[in-house]
């Protein structure tokens, strides 16, 4: 695994940005690849928000940020 260092019969694959990283487990994949939230740096799980390649994890978090553009339903 690239994040833990295991060796697991049932890794898996992930290629992004044109680089391979192979995974033993989603928790793993999603800790050393999902983004971060800009304003409280949790790690975006679902889609999140973004403007100008700023990306957060709510609008709430992007408003405290200054970002007036972002709403979490439109």
């Amino acid at each position: 695994c690239f994040k833990c260092g295991n060796d697991y019969d049932k890794s898996f694959d992930v290629i992004m940005k044109n680089r391979t990283y192979t995974f033993d487990s989603f928790e793993c994949a999603i800790s050393e690849l999902a983004p971060k939230c800009k304003h409280c740096g949790c790690t975006i799980i679902g889609h999140g928000v973004e403007n100008d390649g700023v990306i957060y994890c709510c609008a709430n978090c992007a408003a405290v940020e200054g970002e007036t553009k972002l709403n979490d339903r439109v």
